[in-house]
């Protein structure tokens, strides 16, 4: 069995014109997980879009192994936190995501569980799938019926974008991805075989500074500054003020504090000469109403911390 796959990723974008050609499914708000499944020789293995071993933080996942009996398959999906309302939140995958320790996961499993959204196919019984198009992976992986309390493989659908995309809206989801028929899994690419079609505009970002806030906020964060590369340079994206929790504010604090620095990460000049400047290694998910004609984001809010993004690949996303 291979290891080291990365997965593939899509570009963002409207709905493919050739409507036909493409299978739309929902765009699930989790993180992405490979799952290495040995059969019966050896333990499941997750992996984290980066390509770090995330085995323990997910034992939901480790339902594969029974699901797939003596079957060895390296499966391609999503896992995902739901609220009260079963709708997918990435806000309560963040207590889950960011946890390490065997007794802090099990604790908090109960009060969070997770679901796996397998939804590709890259290996199975010693035959690689990445050079396969999408549309026999996806029989492939149905017809392994993995069907758990911790792991699902939900509809995919050959034609219909706009309409599933309506459904999307209406249930407050986060959108559809167009996957191309004839396509081939591309291992680490960010591939326009693959369109991600969002009904609220959604942008991963680096932070790279932090201003104090006030009020309720005094001596905490009251905004983050967000940023997105351009080639090599970090270009300033924006203030982001609201969406955070007490918690979240906590987790902010601790992992900003030891990130220090003296002087901007940004290319470009930032308006608030009060900022503290901190290494751009974090990256985190905003919502927001659209680009400014200055490149800013109108009204962003924070949703929650990637620990799954290279902030290297963080770029404008439309």
């Amino acid at each position: 069995m291979p290891h080291g796959l990365l997965p593939m990723l899509a570009v963002a974008g409207s709905l493919p014109r050739d409507d036909p050609a493409h299978a739309y499914e929902v765009k699930w708000d989790g993180v992405r997980v490979l799952a290495y499944v040995n059969g019966p020789a050896g333990p499941v293995r997750l992996s984290s879009r980066k390509g770090a071993d995330i085995t323990p933080r997910y034992p939901e996942v480790h339902e594969l192994a029974s699901l797939l009996g003596s079957r060895a398959a390296i499966v391609d999906g999503e896992v995902v936190a739901f609220d009260d309302k079963g709708r997918p939140s990435f806000g309560q995958l963040q207590h889950r995501m960011h946890l390490a320790g065997t007794r802090a996961v099990r604790l908090r499993m109960a009060e969070i569980p997770v679901v796996y959204i397998a939804f590709d196919l890259l290996w199975l019984d010693g035959r690689s799938l990445v050079e396969v198009p999408y549309a026999e992976r996806r029989r492939a992986l149905e017809d392994l019926a993995l069907d758990g309390a911790g792991v699902q493989v939900p509809p995919s659908h050959v034609g219909g974008g706009a309409d599933l995309l309506e459904v999307t809206r209406r249930q407050g989801l986060e959108g559809v991805v167009a996957k191309r028929l004839s396509a081939p899994y591309e291992p680490g690419r960010r591939s326009r075989c693959w369109i991600k079609v969002k009904n609220h505009r959604h942008q991963e970002v680096v932070i790279g500074g932090w201003l104090a806030g006030s009020g309720n906020r005094q001596g905490r964060i009251g905004a983050l500054l967000a940023g997105h590369y351009e080639g090599p340079s970090l270009r300033f994206a924006g203030r982001v003020g609201t969406g955070f929790s007490d918690a979240t504010l906590n987790l902010l604090d601790t992992q900003l504090a030891p990130l220090a620095r003296s002087t901007s990460p940004f290319a470009d000049r930032v308006p608030y000469p009060e900022a503290r400047w901190v290494e751009p290694v974090l990256v985190a998910d905003v919502e927001f109403g659209e680009w400014t004609a200055a490149g800013t984001m109108r009204h962003p809010s924070f949703k929650g911390l990637r620990d799954d993004k290279d902030p290297g690949e963080v770029v404008r996303e439309g």
